[in-house]
């Protein structure tokens, strides 16, 4: 099992958690604008530091 590929899927599926939770909280008027701005910043860089992951890792047998 590819480590690199596994460790970007866990990245993108972490991103996309975050998002949905500053999304939901941005809605709710839940918490500070301020902590969901970085909130949504860290879920992006880790969801698109997953896929670049992913998507550049080759299969190696």
């Amino acid at each position: 099992m590819n480590v690199k590929r596994t460790f970007g899927a866990i990245l993108t599926v972490l991103g996309i958690i975050g998002l949905i939770y500053a999304g939901i909280s941005i809605i709710q008027h839940g918490s500070n604008a301020t902590t969901m701005i970085v909130v949504s910043l860290i879920s992006l860089l880790f969801f698109f530091s997953g896929i670049s992951l992913v998507k550049n890792t080759k299969d190696e047998a």
